[in-house]
């Protein structure tokens, strides 16, 4: 209760203030990113921090990535654009140092910045910074850093390095997660008094250890999760859910603890009402049940994640049932920080009330894919070619190859993409996507629709 009524005096005075001065109150914005989570781990046997954000703030009950894949999830929420707008359709492409990126934004009106964690956006043109430090001119501008480009590749689930901005090494001891969440708690002991921050905290948790092939929970925690109910629509598949699922809560599990302890940090400080907090992922997670790996594909058990916001506007402890998609979250990202959002924006504000026919989605790595998900349908394409996904950031010809009526199957279990009692869905879609393509920048191309098969 000290710390409750210590924050609204604080910021009571600093709305006085502003008054006085003439200069608008700008809030602090904290962008808490997760990898590879789930959006039905968001609840609050698994996440009660997150759920008590949301009882506060405003929950996004459809919220899609754009690219379900690490690097280029990344380059939207740093650019606006998309991955194909970047060059970053994949991983292993540094983001573009001719753009401008979000962070620059920020910093032109006043903020500080800083980033926390994983970047993977600085390797590429013949410079690997995986392993080692990362030159000022790749880190998208932050003028605060402690991270490293691909965190897997210089921790595991326990112990590691970062660097910060100058490119010094900074060893750490104990879970990652934890590792990572201290240093934005000393991040906030250096803020100063008066200046707003825009702080993006990246953690690689809830990501499988690229070298060990497995999840890393946290230790003490994993056996509270084992017999925990594994979601239905993996049960239907062959995968490694029965064996990673533990680890993968658990891990999940801390990431809420920490989050909490973020929270409280905040209050501790007196800023936490003047502070808003957007919570999400950059994908989500199958077990291998619908490729070779974890993600990579257009199903839901891919693309959709958790998205809470509290603060500013976003308050009252509601649910927004709009489309969403990672790319409208610079743009809103902007918006809260009363920051005029470029024309080039490909997303919009969640301040605003638009909603979205569709959200877009493009597919790199295990395809060149393409696809769009409605309120009611997940439909998607992808380009013949042999191993276009690694060498292709578009094709002019694609092959439908999914369609499910969401609606009636939101499992995703029956792919309807040659029922041709779905011919007109598939032809309306297809203009839908097709649409989209062209609205991306990626000029015309062709999709082959599936030939259809009689029922019998």
């Amino acid at each position: 209760m000290a710390h409750e009524l210590k924050n609204k005096l604080q910021s009571a005075a600093l709305d006085i203030a502003c008054r006085i001065t003439g200069k608008e109150h700008k809030k602090n914005i904290i962008f808490y990113f997760t990898d590879q989570q789930r959006y039905d781990t968001a609840n609050n046997v698994i996440m009660p921090n997150l759920y008590a954000l949301s009882e506060e703030g405003v929950t996004f009950t459809d919220c899609y990535s754009c690219q379900p894949v690490c690097g280029p999830a990344r380059a939207c929420l740093q650019s606006g654009v998309y991955p194909t707008q970047t060059g970053c359709y994949k991983n292993g492409i540094n983001l573009p140092e001719d753009i401008t990126p979000l962070a620059e934004l920020f910093n032109r009106e006043g903020y500080d910045t800083a980033y926390i964690g994983k970047w993977h956006l600085a390797t590429g043109n013949g410079l690997n910074c995986e392993r080692g430090p990362i030159p000022q001119s790749r880190l998208g501008a932050y003028r605060y850093f402690r991270g490293a480009d691909v965190l897997e590749f210089t921790s595991h689930g326990y112990d590691g390095y970062v660097f910060d901005e100058k490119g010094n090494r900074i060893d750490f001891e104990g879970y990652r997660a934890d590792c990572i969440n201290d240093f934005a708690l000393g991040y906030l002991d250096t803020v100063r008094a008066g200046h707003p921050f825009f702080m993006f905290i990246s953690q690689l948790e809830p990501h499988h250890q690229n070298d060990r092939g497995r999840f890393e929970g946290f230790r003490e925690t994993v056996e509270l999760f084992r017999d925990y109910p594994i979601p239905e629509e993996l049960t239907h598949f062959r995968g490694n859910y029965q064996k990673e699922y533990a680890d993968y809560l658990s891990a999940i599990n801390r990431i809420d603890r920490n989050l909490g302890r973020l929270v409280d940090k905040l209050k501790e400080k007196g800023i936490y009402e003047d502070t808003v907090i957007i919570f999400t992922s950059d994908h989500g997670c199958h077990f291998r049940t619908r490729n070779s790996e974890y993600k990579r594909s257009c199903h839901d058990s891919s693309i959709h994640v958790p998205l809470v916001i509290r603060g500013g506007d976003f308050t009252g402890g509601r649910a927004d049932n709009r489309l969403v998609s990672l790319v409208d979250l610079p743009a809103t990202l902007l918006s809260l920080g009363g920051i005029d959002i470029p024309d080039y924006f490909m997303g919009r504000s969640l301040l605003d009330d638009e909603e979205r026919d569709c959200v877009y989605i493009q597919i790199s790595e295990s395809q060149c894919g393409r696809a769009i998900r409605t309120k009611d349908y997940m439909y998607s394409v992808c380009a013949p070619t042999p191993l276009a996904g690694m060498t292709m950031p578009k094709s002019p010809v694609y092959a439908e190859e999914y369609l499910y009526d969401t609606a009636k199957d939101p499992m995703q279990l029956h792919n309807l993409i040659k029922d041709p009692t779905y011919a007109s869905v598939r032809k309306k879609l297809r203009l839908m996507l097709l649409e989209q393509m062209e609205n991306a920048g990626e000029g015309r191309a062709v999709i082959l629709p599936a030939v259809a098969v009689k029922s019998k």
